[in-house]
């Protein structure tokens, strides 16, 4: 029972990263009905940043916090610069796009930073305030960090009129742009703040699989199946989604499948719900006419 409650745990610690990129690959399938393949190397890019940073000397947190500054901005740039241009051209061009975005980012840090793998530090304390061998404070740190963003974020939609601007934007362009909401503009801002969740779940991963330019290909695997599992049309069923995807993979590796075939259990998830729930968990089902 210990070992089923330990691996419960630490899952939703990892499902924690998951649920934000996941949240993230919605955010951007929403506004332009594609997954970002090159969410994961964004958020590693970030990650970078926020190494570097430290490693000049600056606090963790202060690091943390201008590195989502930067992440915001570089989001908004890439969107702006890159696919603004090629909105309304054939789905091949964006997927196209995103594997130049990938590869990009993917050589660019291993050019500035090398291929070698570095350490980065974790800003929470070494011991728990109370004795328990479950979880570990870095996984508290990162489910209580992650559920605060999340919160903030169903907040900022919710309650605020960018958010619901942006939700009208991504829902309906043109009834959005027919009542006033530039439509650009919060194109934009929706991919600095997926751009932000993404840099946020690489600093919460990094220390724990180590920092280097490839550490986001098994983890973006399983944010893209928290996705389809929770539903693409659906924000909040991702992040569900996410948190399940954790708590299945460390199950499954623990009592069937073993570490070995954890990237390969994401995948028959992901095949498995778009061959008998398209929509996934909490998702709606879209009907086009023709």
């Amino acid at each position: 029972m210990d070992l089923f409650l330990q691996q419960t745990l630490d899952g939703l610690a990892t499902g924690a990263i998951y649920a934000s990129l996941a949240l993230a690959v919605v955010m951007i399938y929403q506004a332009i009905d594609h997954f970002n393949f090159a969410q994961g190397e964004m958020a590693m890019f970030s990650t970078f940043i926020a190494w570097q940073l430290i490693a000049w000397g600056m606090p963790f947190w202060l690091a943390f916090l201008l590195c989502l500054v930067l992440s915001f901005i570089g989001g908004m740039l890439i969107e702006r610069i890159i696919f603004a241009p090629i909105h309304d051209a054939p789905v091949l061009s964006h997927i196209v796009v995103f594997i130049a975005l990938t590869l990009i980012f993917n050589a660019l840090a291993g050019f500035i930073w090398d291929f070698t793998i570095k350490e980065f530090p974790s800003p929470f304390p070494s011991q728990l305030p109370f004795e328990t061998k479950l979880i570990g404070p870095h996984e508290l740190g990162v489910v209580a960090i992650t559920l605060v963003m999340l919160g903030m974020i169903y907040v900022f939609f919710k309650f605020t009129s960018v958010g619901l601007a942006m939700r009208a934007a991504a829902a309906n362009p043109v009834s959005a742009a027919l009542v006033g909401i530039s439509v650009k503009k919060m194109l934009s801002l929706g991919w600095g703040l997926a751009a932000t969740v993404g840099a946020v779940a690489g600093m919460l991963i990094a220390p724990k699989v180590y920092l280097e330019p490839n550490m986001m290909l098994g983890i973006l695997l399983y944010g893209f199946a928290g996705a389809v599992v929770g539903g693409l049309t659906s924000p909040g069923g991702a992040v569900v989604g996410g948190f399940l995807m954790g708590v299945l993979e460390n199950l499954a590796g623990t009592y069937v499948i073993g570490s070995e075939l954890k990237l390969t259990f994401a995948l028959v998830v992901i095949v498995t719900v778009l061959l008998f729930k398209p929509a996934g968990l909490f998702g709606r089902v879209v009907v086009q006419r023709v």
